[in-house]
């Protein structure tokens, strides 16, 4: 009897699992041909430089995705986290080196009232995460009154030497490479994937669910904040609508790179990671061509309609196989 797990290219499956990636090779092409000015060097480093802050952002909410939960709270979460430690900062007196410190455990606390009230109460994810969303925004735009505010000269600093691009592509590298080697290489990683595939199996396998799922938000709540402030660098202000919309700039990478909404699998490096860059690189390179910016959501609302079909599409293969799979036994004994 053939088996079922058994090896085949086919190209519909593999279209589904690497699909992101010649969407990524696609654009890079399309964009390069199309317009002079796109493959250069400091253009190429702006697009890496942009992306960046996003990708460190979007990868402790990865984590929540992987298992098949969702966090909509993190631009929220940033905004109140660099907000209130910058006003102790210009107004004061506190140093950058104990605010900086202060924006990721602002971070790490919020995740952590989000992964309590997900874990202990059992309120739904998306529930519990909207409600933190607005609640967070409202008390900061209330503590801030609405205004611009700039960010202290010592952080303003790092924005102005010659090196900048090259700093924020570096530092973003480092912290990626460390959350990849954290899903692909660790105990917590693999748990993270079981839960994904199925919480019941992963505690009867010993996982302890609602630790890890804590987990993921704390990670989710901190590594924003870590984004954030690299970002900051680069805009030089917080400004009231910092962080708004960000979840869904981060959703729209986790799934362009092929990191499923339904949880269990995926990776930081390749996948979100060329998910993110499409994004910034599509955008990027309609300003090169003289696209009307009215045109870009357009754009990137295609692209990740594209990718959300793959997904379903995927998800769907495999239920098929897990049903073959669970059946063939049953094949067998009545053979």
């Amino acid at each position: 009897m053939r088996n079922p797990l058994a090896k085949k290219f086919n190209l519909r499956d593999f279209l589904m699992s690497y699909g992101f990636v010649i969407v990524f090779v696609l654009v890079f092409f399309i964009f390069s041909v199309g317009t002079k000015t796109f493959l250069t060097v400091d253009n190429i480093l702006t697009v890496l430089s942009n992306a960046a802050p996003w990708l460190v952002m979007a990868s402790g909410i990865t984590l929540v995705i992987m298992t098949a939960s969702i966090d909509i709270s993190i631009g929220s979460i940033l905004f109140l986290a660099l907000a209130s430690a910058n006003m102790l900062m210009l107004y004061r007196g506190m140093s950058v080196a104990i605010g900086i410190p202060m924006v990721l455990l602002t971070g790490i606390l919020l995740g952590a009232i989000n992964g309590l009230l997900i874990v202990v109460l059992r309120i739904n994810p998306l529930i519990t995460t909207m409600g933190m969303m607005f609640i967070l925004r409202g008390f900061t735009l209330w503590i801030t009154n609405g205004q611009v505010q700039d960010i202290p000269p010592a952080l303003q600093v790092f924005g102005q030497i010659g090196l900048f691009k090259e700093f924020i592509i570096g530092i973003s590298a480092v912290i990626l490479i460390l959350m990849h080697i954290l899903v692909t290489r660790t105990k917590f990683g693999r748990h993270v994937m079981a839960i994904g595939n199925s919480p019941e199996i992963a505690e009867r396998l010993g996982v302890r669910v609602q630790l890890v799922t804590f987990m993921t938000f704390v990670f989710s709540g901190l590594m924003v904040c870590v984004g954030g402030t690299i970002q900051i660098m680069q805009i030089a202000n917080i400004h009231p609508r910092l962080g708004q919309g960000y979840e869904f700039v981060a959703i729209a990478a986790i799934v362009v790179g092929g990191i499923s909404l339904f949880g269990g699998e995926g990776k930081i490096i390749p996948g979100l990671v060329l998910g993110g860059l499409t994004l910034v690189m599509a955008e990027n390179g309609l300003i090169h061509l003289g696209v009307s910016p009215y045109a870009y959501p357009f754009v990137r609302g295609g692209i990740i309609f594209i990718a959300m079909y793959a997904d379903a599409m995927k998800s769907r293969v495999l239920v098929r196989v897990r049903v073959t799979v669970e059946d063939e036994p049953a094949l067998i004994g009545a053979a």
